[in-house]
Formats: C-alpha cells, structure tokens, sequence
C-alpha cells in the first residue's frame, strides 16, 4: 500500500512539473506575441537645435510631450568700455539681466512657457513673460527640406510708473505695459554638424517715444556648429528694419555662444551686446557696441524633468 501511494505521489509530483513548464512557455510565447518595440521614425532629421533657445532667441526646437524644463539665464556688465574694464572685474561685479522661468511641452509639437525678468532698466524692469510655440513642418529626409515653427510671446511690465510722463516708462494707462511678438522660425540642418535658421519677426510696442515706432520687423538669422555629439558653437544676428532717425542709438543684436550638452542639462555660455531677454527687449532695447567693447558674458542653465 505504501508503495502504490509513493508512486501515485511521484506521478502527481511529475504532472505539476509538466503543468507548470507549459504555462511558462504559454506565457513567454504570449510575452512575444504581444510585446511591440518603440517604432522610430528615420525620416524624420532631428535636433537641427538641440535646445529650445539659441542665444537670446527662440529655435525652432520645442519640448517633447509631459517634459517640464526649468531655465535660469544670467547676463553680466559689460566686459569693456566706459562701464567695463579692472574696476568691474569685467562686467562679474555688475548684472544686467536676469530670467528665471518654467516651460512645458503639452504635445511633442506645442509647447508654452512663462518666466519674470528682473529687466534692464532701459526702459523697463519687473518683467513677466509669456510665450506659445508650435512646429508646423518638420524637416524630413524624404520630404520637406526644412523645419517651421511658429511664435507668439508677449510681455509685460510691472514696475512702479516714472512721474515723468515724458518716459516711456511713465505708462499712462495699464495696457502701455504690454510688448507682443511674432515669429516665423525656418531652420535646416546640414549634415550631422550644421545648423542654420533664419527668423522673421515682428515685434509690437503699445506704448513707445516720440521719435520710435510702435511695430518694428527684424529679421534674425543663426547657425549651430557641432564640435562633438555634447559641444557645439552659436552665432546668431538680428537685424532691424528702420530709418536711423527713429533707431537713434540702437544696435542690432549679436551674439556668439559656446553650447555644452550634459546629462538632463543644456549648458550655454555667451557673449552678446544685449542686455535683455526676450524678442520684445533685445530687438528694439539694445543700446550696446560691439565695437565699443559693450558686450558681456552670461550663461544659461536648463535642467528637465520628465514624467516616468
């Protein structure tokens, strides 16, 4: 009787062992049947740009879908001239701008930002501003030979009102605080290291001097260089299209930057004559001369966080 009970045991013993390598090859077999691997799409030429911004400018670039990138960007005095030089330690002990600001990507294709500048002060300070970004056409290998994206920003000043109401800062009413912006960015990549870009942009002014205009066109042009996969070189220009009488001492805006990639990071070091941040501050409100040695370094880290 023990014997036939071993034996029915050590049958019953082998079945389950049987049993259970069938559902484990059941479930591989299910595994690979179902299991679909992320579909890339070669066509597609990306990172003409590799961060969202240039120098003081928009790319054509935005964030991928659920991205949130936090960006801090810093502008020293000037390295030379009248205000440069030893005594400012070269534009370190002086801080012309500073901008701190989120941006988000709702879709791989839209994105939104909004960021406080502390302002230059030429002519205004206290700045918030706000932007919607879209890419349009994306450049393919097979197809469209460029990217597009388009651009609206706004900002708006909140600073204490001069009591000269001959400044344009006195802001008779509130809407005189209110700056808008425009742009069409159309960029190409050629080959793996360059990029270039050209940048149509109208910038409107509520509220300006007697002798300026209230809508100006510049048109912006940029080009990447790529060194390796993490470094690359920045050049970028925008040129203003206005009579010298309404200019006045305005210049246009240039800049030139050396771009390093890290780990979740975007890392930019520049020289540039403007002082400010944002379409509606550097292209009507730079008063600085290259050649005057009115230029100074900043920097600009941003970091992105990425929902799991």
């Amino acid at each position: 009787m023990k014997k036939n009970l071993s034996i029915v045991v050590a049958l019953l013993a082998m079945s389950s062992i049987a049993f259970a390598q069938e559902d484990t090859l059941s479930a591989e077999v299910t595994y690979e049947e179902t299991y679909e691997e992320e579909v890339i799409d070669t066509n597609l030429v990306e990172e003409t740009f590799h961060g969202t911004r240039i120098i003081n400018g928009h790319s054509v670039e935005t964030l991928r879908k659920g991205v949130l990138e936090f960006r801090v960007e810093h502008r020293f005095g000037d390295i030379a001239g009248t205000y440069g030089g030893i005594q400012s330690m070269y534009g370190f002990d002086n801080s012309s701008d500073i901008r701190i600001a989120f941006e988000y990507g709702i879709t791989n294709d839209l994105m939104v930002g909004f960021g406080r500048s502390k302002g230059t002060g030429a002519p205004y300070k206290s700045l918030l501003d706000g932007f919607v970004k879209y890419k349009v056409l994306k450049q393919e290998r097979h197809g469209s030979p460029f990217t597009l994206t388009a651009l609206a920003t706004t900002s708006y000043s909140y600073m204490t009102a001069s009591t000269d109401i001959s400044q344009v800062n006195a802001f008779p009413k509130w809407e005189y605080r209110l700056a808008y912006c425009t742009q069409l960015n159309i960029a190409r990549k050629f080959g793996e290291r360059l990029s270039m870009a050209v940048m149509p942009t109208l910038v409107h002014r509520n509220y300006v001097a007697q002798n300026d205009v209230n809508t100006l066109f510049s048109l912006g042009g940029a080009a990447r260089f790529g060194i390796n996969s993490k470094m690359a070189i920045l050049v970028e220009y925008y040129h203003v299209f206005a009579d010298e009488d309404v200019r006045g001492t305005n210049f246009n805006s240039l800049g030139i930057a050396f771009e390093w990639i890290t780990f979740g990071h975007n890392f930019t070091v520049n020289l540039t004559n403007s002082k400010g941040f944002g379409e509606t501050q550097f292209i009507p409100y730079t008063f600085e001369n290259w050649l005057k040695g009115q230029f100074r370094l900043g920097f600009c880290v941003g970091r992105k966080f990425e929902r799991e």
